[in-house]
């Protein structure tokens, strides 16, 4: 009797643990193509209405100042998955594949038991769309995709061309999937949204949302005399502002100031497509409330990289420059912070921590030897520790000619960007400095002002300490030749 008593007992506290252990959330990761980090209503758009979005930030957390270390898509990619710089990732391009020997954070949830699955853009081996490790259940298309009509390889299975939205369509195929029973496992699914990405063809009924919004070319586009001489010359290029416009310029360079209305035509579809994200947002946050899953769901919403939209007369990527770095991170989990109690976290965020944070936020094994940091300290306690600078990286290509090789370092305070040509040699162009506090919109270049001599000097230290933390110094650092800005337009299967 008395053994079996105890057998009771024990048995008892089994259940009591097994019923107290914290369920394990799910986790919805729902990522951009190249949204800048001002396309969206929570961070002050004037024109850009996304209420679904907006309710993200108002239930959980804004990390207002978030970077990418690259800003190009398949590097950035491999960044959030792999908590990893490019330089140790191997994905400094947009024509790599993922390493097979690097594990991401969707194969670490995989493995603790995770229904994971895949669905839309990947971008990352462009003739490629076989299923991905990680995934229990994929689906993509090669290259970038359309926005309407895309053909998608179905988990290696077969292809289908659903027809529809792009947006639309990989809502559904993930709505689908959600609907399908797993048995109480904890799941994750990202969604990797084509929109904003060029070129801009917004959905018939919201492509005339922006007809009577005024839209003239950025002042910066014009502040370019302190500039470095490559920024002038891309002007003309494919990614400048008297270019193509991602072909909303039919007759191209135009320098005339009529030819804005190309540029704000441009900008209008933009802003268009990010309307059907919105929706898609608040259809996915619908059914996760319906099946009593919201609250124990991990809602990720963010970008790749940002967006030049004619700053210091740019478009596209690449550059160090804010509007192409900065990106939106939104998370809404109320284990991370209670939807009544929503948060701004000024602290600088990147890419690298996406996957230490889920992965922690997740209960799940970490990711060794990787460069970013889980931001969940942060989040609930403060973090006294947390990164007051980081280095940005970018290599020149020779498909898409119009940026020079990036090094540089960016501060809560202070940026310094330089250009290295890639010989070993002295920098060929001139450098950037400039006081993001009091300048964030970076009209005034001080480089050539001794009275900032110090602040330089300052930040190429700070620079090679960073870059040494992950690996890089001028013997290990590695970066094709720049072979100057080129006037070419880009292959199309490329664009």
């Amino acid at each position: 009797m008395k053994r079996l008593c105890c057998l009771l007992a024990v048995l008892s506290f089994v259940n009591f643990t097994f019923a107290a252990a914290p369920q394990r959330p799910n986790v919805l990761f729902i990522l951009c193509d190249d949204i800048r980090w001002d396309a969206c209503g929570y961070a002050g758009n004037p024109c850009v209405k996304t209420p679904n979005i907006d309710r993200l930030a108002r239930e959980g957390v804004n990390f207002r100042n978030t970077f990418c270390t690259t800003s190009l898509c398949s590097p950035s990619r491999a960044s959030i998955l792999s908590g990893l710089y490019a330089h140790t990732h191997g994905v400094v391009n947009n024509f790599t594949e993922y390493p097979t020997n690097f594990v991401s954070f969707p194969m670490r949830l995989q493995t603790a038991g995770y229904d994971t699955a895949y669905f839309g853009k990947w971008h990352m081996g462009e003739d490629n769309d076989a299923p991905r490790p990680g995934f229990n259940w994929f689906v993509t298309h090669k290259g970038q995709g359309k926005y309407f009509d895309t053909e998608f390889c179905m988990n290696g299975l077969r292809r289908e061309t659903p027809k529809g939205y792009y947006t639309h369509v990989v809502t559904d195929l993930a709505l689908e999937w959600l609907g399908r029973p797993r048995e109480d496992k904890p799941w994750l699914m990202m969604i990797g949204h084509k929109a904003p990405h060029s070129y801009y063809f917004p959905e018939p009924k919201y492509s005339n949302a922006f007809d009577n919004v005024w839209v003239p070319y950025p002042e910066s586009a014009f502040h370019l005399d302190d500039k470095p001489a490559w920024i002038k010359d891309r002007l003309h290029t494919w990614h400048g502002i008297y270019g193509p416009l991602f072909e909303w310029r039919k007759k191209f360079p135009d320098d005339r100031p009529e030819a804005v209305k190309d540029f704000a035509a441009m900008t209008r579809a933009y802003w268009a497509t990010i309307l059907s994200v919105d929706d898609s947002v608040g259809r996915l946050v619908a059914e996760l409330k319906r099946r009593g899953e919201l609250d124990r769901t991990v809602i990720v919403f963010m970008g790749d990289n940002g967006l030049l939209n004619g700053e210091h007369g740019m478009v596209d990527k690449r550059t160090m420059h804010e509007a192409s770095i900065r990106i939106p991170l939104v998370v809404r989990y109320p284990g991370l912070t209670p939807a009544d109690k929503p948060q701004v976290v000024e602290q600088q965020a990147l890419t690298v921590d996406v996957a230490p944070s889920l992965l922690e936020l997740c209960g799940a094994p970490p990711l060794r030897g990787i460069h970013g940091r889980s931001w969940v300290r942060l989040v609930q306690r403060g973090d006294p520790g947390w990164r007051r600078s980081w280095f940005y990286e970018y290599n020149y290509e020779k498909q898409f000619p119009y940026t020079p090789n990036v090094r540089g370092v960016r501060t809560g305070l202070w940026k310094y960007i330089h250009y290295p040509h890639g010989d070993g040699g002295p920098d060929r162009h001139m450098a950037e400095l400039y006081n993001v506090e009091f300048d964030p919109e970076e009209d005034h270049n001080l480089i050539a002002n001794p009275r900032y001599a110090s602040v330089v000097r300052r930040l190429q230290i700070e620079l090679a300490r960073q870059m040494a933390t992950t690996g890089l110094t001028p013997k290990t650092d590695k970066m094709p030749l720049d072979a100057g800005i080129k006037k070419e337009l880009p292959d199309q299967k490329l664009r």
